[in-house]
This record gives structure tokens, sequence and C-alpha cells, in this order.
């Protein structure tokens, strides 16, 4: 059997021509009667597997040779996760409360309760007095459910999902620079690309087989340079050709100065900057203030590595670019990551192969969240400030245009927390996602899930720390135990197929929307019953028929055409019934006043711009370079609390461990939470390896065994999966003034060893 746990990213397959080399990974328990078509939900990178299947059981996972994402590779997660559906502590009856506990009862009796509880909010209160929080783990035809029954049934705004917490700025900032949600590219450039930078994106732990195809790469023939820019000294970071460590909140003067440093060289594509982008005189201008000395006295990061980075990228014929938490969680997170975009754009390394720019997704269902509208966009990245948008979304679910909430923006999910913690919201359901844990600043989110005169519904498949406080329990069946459809980062759509029934009386969370909307009696503008789907198939074709025309068509996909082979890329129209690996390669954006998802922000302020200001200066399809000068953080160490805190992940662990923390391989190579120290700041105080340490902010405190070493001087890490011992006990209460995504990779923290 495979040992994935400890040789995460198992043997090297180097590159022998631009194809990358298959390798089969399978963990099977016992063999298997059937093998069931399904995709991997346990990171964004989307890998294709089947499940095995002997006497009603999962028994085997096996990556798929067939499938362009993974070639049948699959991570340690994706080759044990599949192991907590077997969990002896899974929900299988529906909970309400009573007397301070929660009691088995039956699904008439929890819905009832549900339903009466919404009609007298509803009544009572308005319906923005009813609030649900998702996930990034549903299927697309669970997030469309949600998001016509939020939208179009209830009529509320306040829609979103824990993606706000790990990708609302991969999806603000391509609508920022491109005009539309979707990365550009494709895991392909990869293949062809001549130098890789990864910017606050520790791949080998994250996406661990992308990871292994980029070790793949950089062992064969040709190997690509990498660019890694971390203040730990990752397992990506000890890979790196050249490893940048800058201190926590810095990443945009960082930025600033390597585009300063490629004006200045003369890297730029004057032909594509003048025909296919506006702005670039205001980023010449900003970056000029970020010279490279001053970049080192903001960032820590030498003048001579700076000026190295900036030689790599300005000089490679071709560049691939991604990044994740280290900018979405940290200061300025959306300026920060276009202008990861704009480093593209003026080099014109945009739309051609091996060269594009990933702002990755975290969870394995990000970009069906915002596909889907089930976040802080409309449907198929429709402008919620376009009236022509909201009313072809109307006339598609035949409902009348002003039912759907239009008159702001998208409740963000920041915002609909602070709305139960003022009284506003009185129901809030949250399904698939376990906030207490999840949530900066904990005290404040337990206190406020606990307010008297809130009604809360829980949806999940175990008693999380989130579903214990809850007044109604929905127990709901996992991944391999329903059919639906799930899209990764580079756009590829995966079909999952039902391989095994949930234990008890589960139910897929489709089923329990549907028939949540069927007691609330929902109804279209003539009468019938609405959504107008009753299965999964009914809701993809629906989806589909909504995304005609829009930058993620869907209209070439079917269960069909998803069934038997390869995932598909959207997109895909009906017309041609090809998809695209590569988006904008005539140059061509999304950005025309029509067609862009938003009209977009001031970078630093977060002011949104009007539809009337957009359309005076109309960018009509060009892309558009928007530039940001640098603030320091709101919270920065002093002498009372001297160290950085920043909080991440560990390679064997999903989130807040709901599932991975019941899987013995997993959590046996996990099991307990740790605080990173560089030695210098160990040594200062008098920590050793293994020492229990305290931690404490100004928010609360800590207690966690020391890890010592592969960190930048002056911060201190702690993942953040653990929910006995939550990293975010010690976090911040604040958001990007754009993405509104949480501040999770800065705080100010102090630390002391505890004594026997």
């Amino acid at each position: 059997m495979l040992d994935r746990i400890h040789d995460i990213w198992g043997q090297r397959a180097p590159y022998a021509d631009s194809e990358w080399p298959s390798r089969l990974d399978e963990h099977v328990v016992e063999e298997p009667e059937r093998w069931v078509q399904s995709a991997c939900v346990l990171c964004s990178h989307g890998c294709s597997l089947d499940i095995g299947v002997k006497s009603g059981r999962m028994v085997a996972v096996r990556g798929r040779v067939i499938d362009r994402v993974n070639r049948g590779r699959l991570g340690p997660k994706g080759l044990h996760g599949w192991v907590a559906n077997h969990s002896s502590d899974r929900l299988t009856r529906p909970l309400v409360r009573r007397d301070a506990r929660l009691i088995e009862t039956t699904w008439d009796e929890a819905l009832a309760e549900v339903v009466a509880r919404s009609k007298e909010v509803g009544a009572k209160y308005g319906s923005g007095a009813i609030g649900f929080y998702c996930s990034g783990q549903m299927m697309l035809e669970e997030y469309y459910a949600l998001a016509q029954i939020a939208r179009a049934g209830i009529g509320t705004p306040h829609l979103d999902g824990n993606t706000r917490l790990c990708t609302a700025t991969a999806s603000a900032a391509l609508i920022e620079s491109f005009g539309s949600d979707g990365s550009p590219g494709s895991y392909s450039d990869y293949d062809s690309t001549d130098a890789i930078f990864m910017v606050g994106h520790n791949m080998a732990e994250t996406q661990t087989v992308l990871w292994s195809r980029i070790l793949d790469r950089r062992r064969g023939p040709r190997p690509p340079r990498l660019i890694v820019v971390d203040p730990r000294t990752t397992p990506t970071a000890k890979e790196a050709d050249l490893h940048l460590r800058p201190r926590p909140g810095t990443n945009l003067a960082l930025l600033n100065g390597l585009i300063r440093l490629l004006i200045e060289n003369g890297n730029l594509e004057r032909a594509f900057i003048d025909q296919h982008t506006v702005g670039f005189d205001e980023l010449r201008d900003v970056v000029g203030s970020y010279p490279p000395e001053r970049v080192e006295e903001i960032t820590n990061v030498p003048q001579a590595l700076l000026r190295e980075a900036a030689s790599i990228l300005g000089n490679a014929p071709r560049v691939v670019s991604s990044c994740l938490q280290g900018i979405y969680q940290s200061m300025q997170a959306t300026a920060a990551a276009v202008q990861i975009n704009n480093l593209h754009l003026i080099r014109g390394l945009i739309g051609k192969p091996g060269s594009t720019v990933f702002q990755m997704n975290g969870q394995p269902t990000a970009q069906n969240t915002r596909e889907c509208g089930a976040d802080g966009e409309l449907v198929a990245f429709r402008n919620w400030n376009n009236e022509r948008h909201v009313e072809e979304l109307a006339r598609l679910w035949n409902v009348e245009p002003a039912k759907i909430p239009h008159w702001g923006p998208p409740t963000h999910a920041m915002q609909i927390f602070r709305y139960v913690e003022t009284g506003s919201i009185r129901l809030l359901w949250i399904l698939a996602t376990n906030p207490a844990v999840s949530l900066p600043e904990l005290a404040r989110v337990r206190s406020l899930l606990r307010k008297k005169g809130l009604f809360l519904v829980a949806q999940d498949a175990f008693l999380s720390e989130t579903a214990a406080l809850a007044d109604v329990v929905l127990p709901a069946a996992l991944w391999g135990e329903k059919t639906g459809t799930f899209t990764n980062a580079d756009r590829t759509v995966h079909i999952s197929l039902k391989a095994v029934d949930p234990p008890g009386d589960a139910r897929s969370d489709l089923d329990i929307l549907l028939d949540y909307a069927r007691r609330m009696d929902f109804r279209d503008k003539d009468g019938a019953p609405f959504p107008s789907f009753t299965d999964a198939r009914g809701a993809f074709e629906s989806f589909r028929a909504a995304t005609r025309g829009r930058p993620c068509d869907y209209t070439g996909i079917s269960y069909e055409k998803l069934t038997g082979g390869s995932g598909i890329q959207w997109p895909c129209d009906e017309q041609t019934g090809t998809s695209r690996e590569r988006l904008y390669e005539d140059g061509v954006f999304s950005t025309g006043a029509e067609e862009c998802a938003l009209y977009g922000h001031d970078l630093e302020t977060g002011a949104t711009i009007t539809e009337e200001e957009y359309r005076a200066r109309d960018p009509g399809g060009r892309a558009r370079i928007k530039a940001a000068h640098w603030q320091p953080p709101y919270e920065e160490p002093d002498s009372q609390f001297p160290l950085w805190l920043t909080t991440g992940r560990v390679v064997h662990h999903w989130h807040t461990r709901t599932k991975t923390g019941r899987v013995r391989a997993l959590n046996d190579a996990a099991p307990e939470a740790f605080v990173q120290f560089a030695p210098e700041d160990a040594s200062r105080l008098g920590i050793l390896d293994g020492d229990l340490v305290e931690v404490e902010s100004r928010r609360g405190k800590l207690r966690l065994p020391a890890c010592i070493g592969d960190i930048a001087p002056g911060c201190a890490f702690i993942p953040f999966h653990y929910g006995d011992r939550a990293a975010n006990e010690l976090t911040v209460t604040g958001w990007d003034p754009v993405s509104k995504q949480p501040y999770f990779k800065y705080a100010a923290v102090r630390a002391r060893k505890v004594k026997p």
C-alpha cells in the first residue's frame, strides 16, 4: 500500500516531453465489487478518483489516470479522507433543542420547526432577519438551490459562504483586473513555463498533487525557476531557487517594489499594455515610491534578493504566478493580489501557454460557491448593480426582479455575524461549516452564536463545535453519498456519482433544501413550485441554462459528457461543445460595462465605483491595471506584544478537522496544535523544542507545545485546525476593504514558557 502519510508527494516521474506522466495512486482496504466515479473534495486541486464499494460500504479509492487534473495521483487526504464517512459518531437523525439539550427527532418535526420559525421571523421582522452561511465543500447543485431559495424564495441579501474566509480575494482580484471571476489559465501551463512565482502559497502542503506536478517538471529537462514569498521556510520554500521572507502585512510593498524594478529595467510589453489595458500610468506613478531600499525597510527583504527576483520575473519568456492565503488573509489582500495580475499584464503574459496567474482557491468547491451566487455575486458572475443582469436572472428563474435583493451589495460573512450580534438577524442557517472554530476572535463568535433571540440551524454530518450550539441540527450526507458536480481552481468540472447510501436518516444538502422550499411553499410568478427542479440533474440543467453566454458558460457540459472520461473545463458552450484551456487569448477581457461582474472598487479604501462612474470610463474589454499604496497593518507588535502571529494549515488536516480528525492515519500524523518560533526568539524566551508555551494576544490565550525553526525571526505560527486549542482565539476581527476577507495572517502576541 502507498504511504502518502509520510511520502506525501510520492515517487518522481520527470517529464520526458511536454506532457505530465501518469501515475496510479490507490488505497484499497478490501477488494471492491465495483468502482464509482468521483473526485476528491479535500483541497482546491480537484483530483479525479474512483470510489471502491463492497457490500454498500466504501472500501477503496484510486486516482483516475485518464483525468487531465491529476493523471492518477492522489494526496494524503484524498487517499485517506473517505474513512471519515464510516465514523461511528455520524449524525443519523435530526436533533432539536429541548430544555437546553439536543434530542433526536423526526425530519417532519425538525423541518416543521425550521419552517415555523422562518415564517414567524419573516412576518415579524422581514426577510432581512434571515441569514444563511454555507461552505466551500458542498456541490454545485446544492449551492444553486440555496441561492434560489435565499435570493428569490425568502428574498434575503444575507447569504455567504465560508469561502469568504479563504478565497473571496481570489474572486475580487480577478474581477478588479479582468472583469470576471475564473482563473485565466490552466494547470497545463506549469508544463511549459520558464518561471514559477508563488506568493503566500505553500502549495506543497495545500495542493499536494499540483506540487507533485511541479516537482516532476523541475526534475526533468528545462526545469523552471521557482521563487517563493513566505515568512516561513515551508517545504515549498525549501524547494525554491529564491526565497523571500517578508514581514507579515507587507506584501503590497514588496510587490510594488518588484513591479517598479520591472518597469525600471524595461521588462514591459508596450504593445500589449497600449492595446489591451488601461491604468498603466497610474501604476507607474505609484510604484515609483517603492525603490529597493524603501522596500527593504518595510519588508525586511534584502535589496539584492528583490533585484534577483525582478530579474527572473522580468526576463523569463513564460511565467506562472499563484497566490493563496498568505496574500488573501493579510493586510490589503485585494490590492496585493491585483499587483500579481499587474505583473502579468505589463509583461503581456496572459492567455498564452505557459503564462498565467492563479488566484488560487483554497476549498474544493469554492469556485461553485461563486458561480452559483451563494456568496457575494449573482449567478454566473452577474452584476447585482446592473439592472439588465438582474432582469435576465429573474426571467430565467421566472420571478419578479424586485424579489432578488439588489438594492445594495450582498451581505458578506463578517457582516452577517455582526448582524447576528446586533440582533438584526434572528434566524441563521449554517450549512457544512464550523464557524465556532474557523472565524476570527472566537470568544466573540461563541457569544453571538449563543445569543438569546437567535434561532440557529446547523446542517452537518457531525456534531461540530457549531452544531452543538444549534437549536436544530439536520444530519447531512457526505461526499460519496450523493450525486453532484464541482469545479476546481483551473475551471475543470468533475462529476461525483453516489457510491453508497448515507447512514440512518441523513440526507443530501440538496434534498434538505428542496424539502424546506416545498414546506415553505415558495412559488414563481406563475404560481409554480420554486425551485422548479426536484433532483441534482434538474438543478444542474437549470444552472446550465443560467450560464448561457456568460464567462462561465456550462451549456456544452452535461452529466453524460462528464461521466466516464476526464473533467471538462469551462467555458464550454453548447454550440461548439469544446472547452477552452485559457481565457483572454485574444486580449479581450470581460471588463465592458454590460458584461463585467462588478464595477470595481478603490483598492485602498474599498469605496465602490458607481455604474455612472464606470460607464464614463468604460474599459471596453481592456484589462484594468489598478494601483495602491502600502498601508501598515492595523495591529503591529509592540513592547507588550512583541511577536507577529500568523496562522495556516498543515498537510494532513482540512479546515477544522471535522473529517480529517476522524481519520486515524491523518490524525496520528498531526495530532495536536503547536506554536512555531525562530531559533533566535526561542533562545531569547528560554524555550526548547516541545516545551509548553503560553501564547497570548489582546483577545485570548492558548497553551501549546513549541516547535523551533523554519520561520522568520519575530514571527510565530499556529495551525488553525484544532478546535480544542484554536488559533482563532487570538486573531483580530477585521477584513480587507474590497474582498471583505478576514485578517488571519497577522496579530500581535507575546509568549512565555509555562513552568512544569
